[in-house]
Parts: structure tokens; C-alpha cells; sequence
């Protein structure tokens, strides 16, 4: 549902997100905020929203593969690792910038991507998604076994400062300011990309992968495109992370990592970019709030202790994923939209 008044004379007015000026200036506001967020935040609070914006590439591109394509992955994690160690050995063994080791950590988790891809072509669902456990299965063991001169063997590899223009990024707030500009570029680019000629391909596919050869679509060839753009998008998330954390490590990257991702996806929605976002927000505010009522009992409570708070944060996370599912299984953006447009027709709801 639309505000009142507006009129679409072109398919581009039409399919654009935002439609109105008081929209237009609404965003850019949003986003001049984001930008001096590090002004007025704690040092902690910018480490999660960082953190968070981090995750958040990962998970749209998870969107991409699983929400709009409709190939289930659950090696996501995975690819994410492969973009970090790939940018740590960039910026470690050539001494490349982070602007440029970052993208070649994306391109090589896309790459290697293509190689779980391939039997996207011959088949679906359970098998499908136990071919990209494969791919969680042997990032581990690749890793320990190639030379330790590449990736660092099973003890990992440290990290150098970022730099740009001979200058390093310090602190918090620089690291956040590189996350924000990365995080608007790779939204951007899952925004459009749905109202493409690649996305509608992509959709016609996930809807029925029978009648879409078709209409023209070539289906090898999309389904590799679709886990290829998933995951460079989570190499770049892989490669932010590395200089985030500063050491990485093959313990960094598990299968229920790879479930939190896809489990985000779904408390936000999967067919819509923004419930990407939406999810990551809110299970990790639901993780972190977890945590601080876990520390804070620990501390009231003798016979409780720190081991007890993962344990309870899964089940609380599971829970919560469950309700979504039986509840609002079209995920958050759904409320969302419905949001807008009661917003849109007050006072006068439809009768």
C-alpha cells in the first residue's frame, strides 16, 4: 500500500523502494546517522553494531542463495572462512590494502563456491543441502592440511592493522566506519539485484525450477550465479571479520554458525533483503540481552555458572526460531509491511 497521491508514470517510479521525497530524506537522515553514530556511542555498543553489520552481509547474501533462489545452504559459515583466510593471507604474505585483499577474499569464496554448486543443477532440497554441509565438513580440514606458509596451518593467522593511504585505522570507530561503507554498498547491491533481470530469473526458479527452463532461464547457469553472489557476499563478510577480530582461526567457522545465519534469515524473512537485516538485529539483541541476564544470575546465583549461559542462549535462540516459524512464518518484514500500511491509512483502517 502506497501513500495517497502518488502516481507511477515509468516502471522505474514504480518499482523503486522509495517512492516519496519525505522517504528519500528520511533515508539519507538515517543514513548521516549512522555515520556519526561513533560520536555519541560506548566503545561496546559500536563493537556489536559493527559486529552486527558484519553479519549482516553474510546473511544477505544467504538471501540471495536460499531467500531468492530457493537453494537451501547450509555451508554458509564456511564460505565466510574462506573469505577470511583468504584476506589474511593477502594482507599477511603480499601486504596488500584491506580495500583490495577484502574483495579477493570475496572472489575466492565464490569461486570455491561454484564446487558445491554444481550439484545444484541435478538436485534439491535435503540432498542439496547436505552437499553444502560437505563444504562446512572440508573447510577445516583444508585449511589444517594446506602448507602453513599459506593459511597458517591449524593455528591460524594474525592479522595486520588496516590502513588506507599509509595511515591505520584505529580503534572502534574507525574499524565501524569500514563496516558501515561496505555494509551500504553490498545492501545496495541486494536491493537491486531482486528487481533484475537476474533476480526475477533467480525468483522464477525458486518458484518452480520445472516451468522456469521454460521461460528462457538457464538453470545451470543460475543456480552456480546464485551461490557464487551468496558467497562472495559472505567472503567480504569473512574478510571484515578477519581484520575484526584480528586472528582467525578454523574454530571461528562452525555448522552452527552456518545455522545462526540461516536462522536469522528466517526470523526476518527470507524473501525480502531487509528482513535479512531485520533478523540479524534482532537475534542479536536477543543473544546479547541472553548473555547480560545470564551474567547478571550467575552473579546472584551460587550454583550457576558462565557454562550454563551458551547452552541457555541456544535454547532461547531455537525457541524463539520455532515461534517465528509456527507464528509468522513469512518472518518480520511481513509485520513490518503490515506496520506501513496501518500507518499509512490512519485514522481511517478499511472497514
Amino acid at each position: 500500500m502506497l501513500p495517497s497521491g502518488i502516481i507511477f508514470k515509468s516502471y522505474a517510479a514504480e518499482s523503486a523502494y522509495l517512492a516519496t521525497l519525505p522517504q528519500k530524506m528520511v533515508f539519507v537522515l538515517f543514513i548521516v546517522a549512522l555515520f556519526l553514530f561513533p560520536l555519541v556511542s560506548t566503545a561496546y555498543l559500536l563493537g556489536t553494531v559493527s559486529f552486527m553489520m558484519i553479519t549482516m552481509i553474510a546473511v544477505l547474501g544467504l538471501q540471495i542463495t536460499v531467500g531468492m533462489a530457493g537453494q537451501i545452504n547450509l555451508g554458509q559459515s564456511a564460505f565466510v572462512g574462506v573469505g577470511a583466510y583468504v584476506t589474511a593471507a593477502m594482507a599477511v604474505n603480499y601486504e596488500l590494502p584491506f580495500y583490495v585483499a577484502i574483495p579477493i577474499g570475496g572472489l575466492a569464496a565464490g569461486l570455491t563456491s561454484i564446487l558445491f554448486g554444481l550439484p545444484a543443477a541435478r538436485i534439491k532440497g535435503f540432498y542439496l543441502a547436505l552437499t553444502t554441509v560437505a563444504a562446512q565438513v572440508m573447510f577445516p580440514l583444508a585449511i589444517s592440511r594446506l602448507p602453513r606458509s599459506w593459511f597458517g596451518g591449524p593455528n591460524g593467522m594474525s592479522m595486520p592493522s588496516m590502513e588506507l593511504f599509509g595511515y591505520e585505522i584505529w580503534g572502534q570507530q574507525g574499524i565501524y566506519l569500514v563496516n558501515l561503507c561496505f555494509l551500504i554498498v553490498f545492501a545496495t547491491l541486494a536491493f537491486n539485484l531482486q528487481r533484475s533481470r537476474t533476480g526475477r530469473a533467480f525468483v522464477a526458479i525458486r518458484e518452480n525450477d520445472v516451468v522456469a527452463p521454460v521461460m528462457g532461464i538457464n538453470l545451470v547457469k543460475y543456480k552456480i550465479l546464485a551461490f557464487f553472489a551468496g558467497a562472495f557476499f559472505a567472503g567480504i563478510s569473512g574478510g571484515l571479520y578477519a581484520y575484526y577480530v584480528t586472528y582467525v582461526t578454523v574454530e571461528q567457522f562452525t555448522l552452527w554458525l552456518s545455522v545462526i545465519y540461516l536462522g536469522m534469515l528466517l526470523i526476518g524473512g527470507m524473501t525480502s533483503p531487509l528482513g535479512a537485516i531485520f533478523g540479524v538485529i534482532i537475534l542479536t539483541l536477543l543473544q546479547e540481552t541472553t548473555h547480560d541476564i545470564g551474567g547478571f544470575l550467575s552473579d546472584k546465583i551460587s550454583f550457576l555458572d558462565e557454562s550454563v549461559i551458551f547452552p541457555a542462549t541456544n535454547i532461547v535462540l531455537g525457541a524463539v526460531i520455532i515461534a517465528v516459524l509456527i507464528f509468522e512464518p513469512n518472518g518480520m518484514v511481513r509485520r513490518w509491511r503490515l506496520a506501513k500500511a496501518a500507518y499509512r491509512i490512519w485514522p481511517n483502517p478499511h472497514k
